[in-house]
C-alpha cells in the first residue's frame, strides 16, 4: 500500500463486496454524485469501462486524452464538483498531462482515473507502461496508485473529495489491470478527503480586525477580485461588500465574472492586458484586499512596481500562497467568503473614498476600451465579439483558447455572473477552447455556449468537433482567423525587431469546409454587413456549428503591459512599449 492510499476502515468479513475492482471504481464515483465523465477507451482502463457499461453516468467518447481533461477541467470550473476523465495507461495518461497541469495552475477540480499494466509488471517496461504516478505528482494535489482491491473505491472516493474541497485542484488514482479485475472486493465507503487534510475557514480575528481597521482609513481602497473568489462560492459576499462600502473592484483574468462588470464600481480586469482603468487603480491605490489571487506574473507585472503605494490584504485558502509573490502586510488564512463576511463585520466604517470613485470613474473616460472599424478595413475582432456578446444571454458561458483572440474575448465580452468565463491562465494551453466548450455544454446543457478560438488554437484540438457532432451538442464556435499565431507574431513586432519567425500561415484550411465535413454547420464571415445573420444563423443551428471569421491580420491586443514592467506604463499602441 503507497503512502497516500487510505488505510482499509471496514471489516472484510462482514462488508459488502462488489463483483470487481473496477465495480468498486464506478460505485465510488456514483456515490460521490457523477454524473458525466470524459475519456478514450484503452487496454489497461477496458475494466473501468466494462464496469461504466452498467452505470447512469453519461460517458463522452472524447477524439484525444487531452481533449478530456480539458473538458473534465471546465466541467469542474462551470459547476464546481470534480470533473471526471479516464485514459488507458502509457500514451493515454501520458496525453492526459497537459490538461492536467492545466487544471493545477488554475485550481479547478478534476479527477483522472487512468488505466495501468498489472501490479506484477510495473517497472518493467511492460506495453504501454509508463510512471504515471511519478509523471504527475507535481502536477496534482495528490497522485493515487491504488495496489489493494478492497480498498481501491475508497481511493476513488478520496480523489474526488480531495479534488473538490479546499483549495480545489486534479488528482490522480492509477489503477493496475489486476486491482481492476480482481473479483469480491470490498464496497468503498463515503467519498472523504485524507485526515491530514487541514482546510481553513475563519482567519486569526486579530489579523482580521488590523486588516479591517486599515481598510477603513483607506483613502484610495481598491478590491483584487482573483480565481478564488468564483471557485469558494463567494461573489455575493463579495459584490456585497464592496457596494455597501463603496469599493471599486478589480478583477484577475480567472476572477472575471466574480463582479458585475456593468456595475459602476466594476473596474474590470488588471494586467498584462487588462484596461487602463484597472491597472491605474492598482497603481495608485493605497490599501489593495487581494481576494483569492496568487498575484501571478501576468498580473503584477514588475513585483517591485506593483501597487507600490498600496498596504495589501491578501485574503487565500492557501497558507502557501500568502507572500509568496507580493508581500502581505495583512495574511487572512481562510475560506474567500468566509473572510469577507470577518471583514465586514470587523469594518469599523467604510472608508472616505468618495474622491477615489471619482478618480476611477475618471480613469474610465480618460482610457476607454474602443478601437477603430473603418468599413473599408477586414473585420475587427472586437467588433465581432461584441456582437456575439450584443446577440446572447447573460449566462452565455464562453470558452476560448489562447492567444490574442482570448485577449479580445474578455476584454470585449461584457461578464455579470460567474462561472461564464472558461479559458486557460496559468499554463497558457493553446486548443483548450473546443474541448472546453464541450465540457461546458455538458455541465450545463440550459445555458448557450460560445467558444472563441483562434486558428492556431483551433488546429491543435479539432480533432472534438466529432465529439461534439456526436454528442448533438448545440455550441457556437468563432475562429478569429488572422492567418498566424497571433500573439507570437505580436511580440515578434515588438520585441524581436519584427522578425516573425514560424508565426505566420501562409496556408491553412478553410474551417467552413472542414467544419462541414465534420459533420458541423459551417459559415464564412469576411464583411460588417454579414456578421448580424451569420452569428444569428450559426447559433441557430441545431448542433455544433463553426464560424471562419476572416479578421484584420494587422489587429493587435492592446492595452498592453510589457513583461515585467509596470502596470501603470500599459501601452496603447506598439510605439509605446
Amino acid at each position: 500500500m503507497s503512502e497516500s492510499e487510505p488505510e482499509r476502515t471496514t471489516d472484510r468479513d462482514e462488508a459488502e463486496t462488489l463483483p470487481t475492482g473496477a465495480s468498486s471504481v464506478v460505485t465510488a464515483l456514483e456515490d460521490a454524485g457523477v454524473e458525466a465523465a470524459f475519456g478514450v477507451q484503452g487496454g489497461a482502463i477496458m475494466p473501468i469501462y466494462d464496469a461504466l457499461y452498467q452505470s447512469d453516468i453519461h460517458h463522452v467518447t472524447m477524439a484525444h486524452e487531452q481533449g478530456a481533461a480539458h473538458a473534465a477541467d471546465a466541467y469542474g470550473a462551470v459547476t464546481g464538483e470534480p470533473g471526471v476523465c479516464l485514459a488507458t495507461s502509457g500514451p493515454g495518461a501520458t496525453n492526459l498531462v497537459t490538461g492536467i497541469a492545466d487544471a493545477d495552475m488554475d485550481s479547478e477540480p478534476v479527477l483522472a482515473l487512468t488505466g495501468q499494466v498489472a501490479t506484477e509488471m510495473v517497472g518493467n517496461d511492460a506495453f504501454q507502461e509508463a510512471d504515471t504516478t511519478g509523471i504527475t505528482r507535481p502536477v496534482t494535489k495528490s497522485s493515487y496508485f491504488a495496489s489493494d482491491p478492497d480498498t481501491v473505491g475508497d481511493t476513488v472516493g478520496e480523489a474526488f473529495a480531495l479534488a473538490r474541497d479546499g483549495r480545489q485542484g486534479p488528482t490522480l488514482v492509477d489503477l493496475p489491470k489486476d486491482v481492476s479485475n480482481a473479483e469480491d472486493v470490498a464496497r468503498p465507503g463515503p467519498a472523504e478527503g485524507p485526515e491530514t487534510q487541514d482546510i481553513p475557514d475563519e482567519a486569526d480575528a486579530e489579523e482580521v480586525s488590523r486588516a479591517a481597521h486599515a481598510l477603513a482609513d483607506a483613502e484610495r481602497p481598491a478590491i483584487l477580485a482573483g480565481g478564488g473568489v468564483i471557485k469558494g462560492e463567494a461573489t455575493d459576499e463579495l459584490r456585497q461588500f464592496a457596494v455597501d462600502h463603496g469599493i471599486p473592484v478589480i478583477t484577475t483574468m480567472p476572477g472575471v465574472g466574480a463582479f458585475d462588470e456593468t456595475h459602476d464600481l466594476a473596474m474590470e480586469m488588471a494586467g498584462m492586458h487588462g484596461t487602463g482603468y484597472a491597472n491605474m487603480a492598482i497603481t495608485h491605490c493605497d490599501v489593495l484586499l487581494g481576494v483569492g489571487t496568487r498575484f501571478d506574473d501576468r498580473l503584477t507585472g514588475g513585483v517591485d512596481t506593483f501597487a507600490p503605494e498600496a498596504e495589501v490584504i491578501h485574503v487565500d485558502i492557501d497558507a502557501s500562497e500568502i507572500s509568496k509573490n507580493v508581500h502581505a502586510d495583512y495574511p487572512l488564512v481562510g475560506d474567500a467568503s468566509t473572510v469577507l463576511r470577518q471583514l465586514d463585520d470587523a469594518l469599523p466604517r467604510s472608508p472616505d473614498a468618495a474622491a477615489w470613485r471619482e478618480r476611477c470613474a475618471e480613469w474610465k473616460d480618460e482610457y476607454p476600451m474602443d478601437y477603430d472599424a473603418p468599413e473599408d478595413e477586414p473585420l475587427k475582432p472586437q467588433f465581432v465579439v461584441e456582437a456575439f456578446d450584443e446577440a446572447t444571454d447573460a449566462d452565455t458561458i464562453v470558452t476560448t483558447g489562447v492567444g490574442q483572440h482570448q485577449m479580445w474575448a474578455v476584454q470585449y465580452w461584457t461578464f455579470t455572473e460567474p462561472r461564464t468565463w472558461i479559458s486557460s491562465h496559468g499554463l497558457g494551453t493553446m486548443g483548450y477552447g473546443l474541448p472546453a466548450a464541450i465540457g461546458a455544454k455538458v455541465a450545463a446543457p440550459d445555458q448557450e455556449v460560445v467558444c472563441f478560438d483562434g486558428d492556431g488554437s483551433f488546429l491543435m484540438t479539432v480533432q472534438g468537433l466529432s465529439v461534439a457532432v456526436r454528442e448533438n451538442l448545440d455550441l457556437t464556435v468563432c475562429v478569429l482567423n488572422n492567418e498566424a499565431v497571433g500573439m507570437v507574431r505580436q511580440w515578434q513586432d515588438a520585441f524581436f525587431e519584427g522578425r516573425r519567425m514560424a508565426s505566420e500561415y501562409p496556408w491553412g484550411p478553410d474551417f467552413a469546409t472542414l467544419a462541414e465535413a465534420f459533420g458541423a454547420a459551417g459559415f464564412t464571415l469576411d464583411d460588417y454587413d454579414d456578421v448580424a445573420d451569420t452569428i444569428a444563423a450559426a447559433r441557430d443551428y441545431d448542433g455544433p456549428s463553426v464560424i471562419d471569421c476572416h479578421i484584420d491580420p494587422r489587429e493587435d491586443v492592446y492595452p498592453m503591459v510589457a513583461s515585467g514592467g509596470a502596470n501603470g506604463l500599459f501601452a496603447l499602441q506598439e510605439e509605446h512599449l
